[in-house]
C-alpha cells in the first residue's frame, strides 16, 4: 500500500513538471505560482464568516499557501502541491521574500482523475519555523498541528497560538474551513527557488538570510499580508 501511495504522489508530481519546457517559461511558472497564491490568500480573506481571524495573521512568524494541491487515488491515495513560504523578521516585522516548497502526504476518500484543494498554514512559534530553516518538516512529528479556527471575529485562544505550532486550513470547492494536517511532508523545491531568483539558495538564505530579492510577483501577497501588521 505504500508503494502504490508513493506512485501515486510521483505521478501527481509528475503533471506538476510536464507544463514548463525552458528557463523563461520556468521563471514565469513560479512567478504564477506564487501570484496565485496572492490570490488565494486574499479571496479567503474576504470571507466574513469563514476567513482567517486577524489577531492570528497579525502574530503568526510565518505563512504557507500551497494552491491547488492535488489529490488522487481510490480509498487511499496521495496528494501533492507546490507553494509558498514566507516568514516574519521577529524585530521588525517585515516579510521575508518567498521559497517555493513542496506538500506531500496521504489523502482518504475516492478521488478519481485528481482533485484540486488550496492549502494555507500558519507558522505560530519560532520553533516550527526552524524546521523550514532546514528545508524540510513533517507535520505533526516535527512540528505541532491544530485545525485553525475561522471567522474575522472567531477567538482565537493563547491554547490554540501556542500548543498549535502551525495551525492549517484547507479550500476546496469554495468551502474553506480548518482542517488537521498529519504526516505532510513539506520540503523546498531546490529547482523552483533556483529558476525563481536564477541561483541556488537554501530556504535559510531566501527566509532568513534576505539573500533573494523580492520578485514582483510577490506584490499581491505582500499587499494582503500588510493589512495584518505584527503583533508580538
Amino acid at each position: 500500500m505504500r508503494k502504490v501511495i508513493l506512485l501515486v504522489v510521483m505521478m501527481l508530481a509528475i503533471c506538476f513538471a510536464l507544463a514548463v519546457n525552458n528557463a523563461s517559461a520556468k521563471e514565469d511558472k513560479w512567478s504564477r505560482l506564487v501570484e496565485e497564491s496572492g490570490r488565494v490568500l486574499s479571496e479567503v480573506q474576504q470571507m466574513p464568516d469563514e476567513s482567517i481571524p486577524e489577531d492570528l495573521l497579525k502574530s503568526c512568524q510565518a505563512i504557507a499557501v500551497f494552491p491547488n494541491t492535488l489529490s488522487g487515488g481510490f480509498g487511499i491515495g496521495g496528494k501533492y502541491g507546490q507553494g509558498v513560504i514566507m516568514i516574519r523578521d521577529e524585530k521588525t516585522g517585515q516579510w521575508s521574500s518567498p521559497a517555493i516548497f513542496t506538500i506531500a502526504g496521504v489523502s482518504l476518500g475516492w478521488q478519481i482523475g485528481g482533485q484540486g484543494t488550496d492549502f494555507i498554514l500558519l507558522i505560530m512559534n519560532r520553533r516550527s519555523v526552524g524546521g523550514l530553516l532546514q528545508g524540510k518538516l513533517k507535520l505533526g512529528a516535527d512540528a505541532a498541528v491544530a485545525a485553525g479556527p475561522v471567522g474575522r471575529d472567531a477567538a482565537a485562544s493563547t491554547d490554540i497560538q501556542l500548543k498549535g505550532g502551525i495551525l492549517t486550513y484547507s479550500r476546496s470547492r469554495g468551502l474553506f474551513a480548518g482542517v488537521k494536517l498529519v504526516g505532510d511532508v513539506i520540503t523546498q523545491h531546490w529547482d523552483g527557488d533556483k529558476e525563481l531568483y536564477g541561483k541556488k539558495l537554501s530556504a535559510r538564505e531566501i527566509l532568513l538570510e534576505n539573500k533573494a530579492k523580492m520578485p514582483k510577483c510577490a506584490d499581491s501577497l505582500l499587499s494582503i499580508l500588510g493589512k495584518y501588521p505584527y503583533k508580538k
